[in-house]
């Protein structure tokens, strides 16, 4: 069920779904909306950071490169529990699996000398605890678990 908070132990934990369209201004207003779950479910700044980022990236990947034409949806799922946030991502564009299809990331040369390719989706891998990645039925579905504490 989603939009749904319980009150557990002094924390809240809740299960919230998203679905945008293909165009940077929803996902802008997505990551905005998962802030205020954040600030709701008493992320840390790092956390709130950090989802930011990851958000902003793959949404990104998915509207700029998972399409040759028109509007599509993309869905997603913030799972906030007491111990880790875990957020899953659905999108119908060409598949793509961030873990294996990605450029390797340049990290040795300077920032400036680095080719365009990898860097995002190593940021991601860095940022997050867990990333999983299946094709299921014609849709990516990329799985981030990041820890709540640390």
């Amino acid at each position: 069920m989603c939009h749904a908070a319980t009150q557990g132990a002094g924390e809240l934990s809740g299960e919230y779904c998203f679905t945008i369209e293909t165009d940077p201004a929803e996902l802008e207003r997505l990551i905005d909306a998962v802030a205020e779950i954040g600030e709701k479910e008493n992320w840390s700044p790092d956390l709130v950071f950090r989802v930011h980022l990851v958000l902003e990236e793959l949404g990104l990947n998915i509207i700029n490169y998972g399409y040759d034409e028109g509007v599509h949806e993309i869905e997603f799922t913030v799972n906030s529990q007491p111990e880790e946030v875990t957020i899953e991502i659905w999108d119908d564009g060409r598949p793509f699996d961030p873990l294996h299809d990605a450029p390797e990331a340049d990290v040795s040369s300077a920032l400036e000398d680095r080719p365009v390719g990898g860097q995002g989706v190593h940021l991601v891998r860095t940022m997050m605890d867990q990333l999983r990645y299946q094709r299921e039925s014609g849709r990516n579905h990329l799985t981030l678990v990041s820890r709540r504490v640390g």
